[in-house]
């Protein structure tokens, strides 16, 4: 009887192996943090903060955060290259990503560049 997770493994055979192996993978990767992502992406804190015009004690407390604006989320995922899709799940019909978000954001923006003199 296996007694560890790597002794269970080792009693399968190969191509079993490699499927479970590239589905932890995969659940992984799903499962990241912000920081994990910036660290995968090779960029350092400091790197982040130049993107952001902020200080990399702004970027960890972004880090740390467990609820962001959609805003600093977009900026910071930008920062790196990327684009942010938020994406609506329901069991019983297909997923639906959600539009707006950037509209809204540009028109705040705006406002407040036509506000400053």
């Amino acid at each position: 009887m296996a007694k560890t997770l790597r002794d269970k493994m080792k009693t399968l055979g190969a191509e079993r192996q490699k499927k479970i192996e590239t589905r932890a993978a995969y659940l992984i990767a799903e499962e990241q943090t912000l920081r994990d992502l910036r660290q995968a992406h090779y960029l350092t804190q400091e790197h982040m903060a130049e993107f952001l015009h902020i200080g990399q004690d702004g970027v960890c407390r972004i880090e740390k955060r467990t609820d962001l604006l959609i805003s600093t989320l977009r900026r910071y995922i930008e920062a790196m290259g990327g684009n942010l899709r938020i994406i609506a799940e329901f069991p019983d019909r297909p997923s639906v990503t959600l539009s707006g978000f950037a509209a809204m954001e540009y028109d705040r923006r705006k406002k407040n560049e036509e506000a400053q003199p």
